[in-house]
């Protein structure tokens, strides 16, 4: 079979099963640089591929969720919560006759440039620079200008748009992004429940009274719930979204979490965290010359987000280890 036709009997089974609200393959907006398509893949599958196959995404494995270097195998890491988001995002896209493909490049694409250390990270680096630190915009700077030894990903424009666009402040174009958008949402509150609860750090009963009545008790019940209200809700209207009883439970749990988990959970920890980055903030700062050479360009120009686009791209370990390089004397050298 000609590879062509391959990828023309996706567009057939688009045009034939898609929503009408869905988002074509055929009809994207394209991507920033104009490139010759690939003969067997529409450009959202291609766009997937791309993204898992960046060193942006590699990374994930090594960088913090909630719970730093906590003691157990089963705490979620930066990857697999972003593998949680894909496959919530492609159960709704297909449970909403959406385009599948789309969904699970933007989930998968959603965190690139996510911070070492959590949150933590991601507050330092907010602080510090002038301009700020959202690590959804990180995100869309790694696929435009980081990646590829800063050629970039050359994404089209509704993965790139999801990906910015993925938080709860964000306001997708595509109703793919906003499944996206409510499948993050769903699976860090769920996940980082079952994780504080495995940490000790709360217990199932301490969970709101009221949130408990309308999702269950345990996380497949909690998350089963989300995706069939969201469907129930949304399927054949133009738009992506939770009733409001659900709504309104799922951002109580959320409130419950930054109360009692995200502000507290392994303070002692967070706090080391906090102080490496900010230390090796000052020493970039000071020091840009020093940065590698991806970085030095941007530098000549901004050194805060040459310093930013550096620590972000970090793993925990490897922010752990340059700490140690420029901070910690070694044995014998006093």
């Amino acid at each position: 079979m000609n590879q062509f036709k391959l990828k023309e009997k996706t567009y057939e089974k688009e045009r034939a099963f898609l929503s009408l609200y869905a988002t074509k393959s055929y009809e994207s907006k394209g991507r920033l640089r104009e490139e010759t398509p690939c003969p067997m893949r529409t450009d959202f599958q291609r766009d997937r591929d791309r993204i898992i196959y960046s060193k942006a995404f590699l990374r994930l494995k090594n960088k913090t969720q909630v719970f730093f270097a906590p003691d157990g195998d089963h705490y979620m890491s930066r990857l697999t919560h972003t593998l949680d988001v894909s496959q919530i995002a492609r159960s709704l896209a297909r449970a909403l006759s959406l385009n599948e493909d789309l969904a699970e490049a933007i989930a998968l694409g959603h965190v690139l440039g996510h911070t070492p250390f959590g949150h933590v990270g991601e507050r330092v680096l907010a602080l510090l620079n002038p301009a700020g630190f959202r690590h959804s915009d990180q995100s869309l700077r790694v696929v435009d200008k980081l990646e590829k030894d800063g050629k970039g990903l050359n994404l089209t424009f509704e993965v790139r748009d999801g990906i910015v666009n993925h938080t709860k402040r964000g306001n997708p174009a595509t109703l793919e992004g906003c499944a996206v958008s409510l499948a993050d949402r769903i699976a860090y509150i769920n996940h980082d429940i079952e994780d504080a609860i495995r940490a000790g750090v709360i217990t199932a009963d301490e969970l709101p009274a009221e949130s408990v009545r309308v999702f269950g008790r345990d996380t497949s019940a909690r998350i089963n719930t989300c995706v069939m209200d969201i469907y129930e809700t949304s399927a054949g209207k133009p738009f992506v979204k939770m009733s409001e009883e659900k709504e309104r439970a799922l951002e109580n749990l959320r409130n419950f979490m930054f109360e009692h988990v995200y502000e507290h959970a392994n303070r002692l920890i967070q706090e080391s965290a906090e102080r490496m980055l900010r230390a090796l903030y000052r020493y970039f700062e000071e020091r840009p010359e020093e940065l590698p050479a991806l970085y030095r360009e941007t530098a000549s120009e901004n050194v805060p987000q040459a310093i930013c686009d550096y620590l972000s791209s970090m793993t925990d370990r490897y922010a752990i280890g340059l700490f140690k390089k420029l901070f910690v004397p070694r044995e014998g050298s006093v």
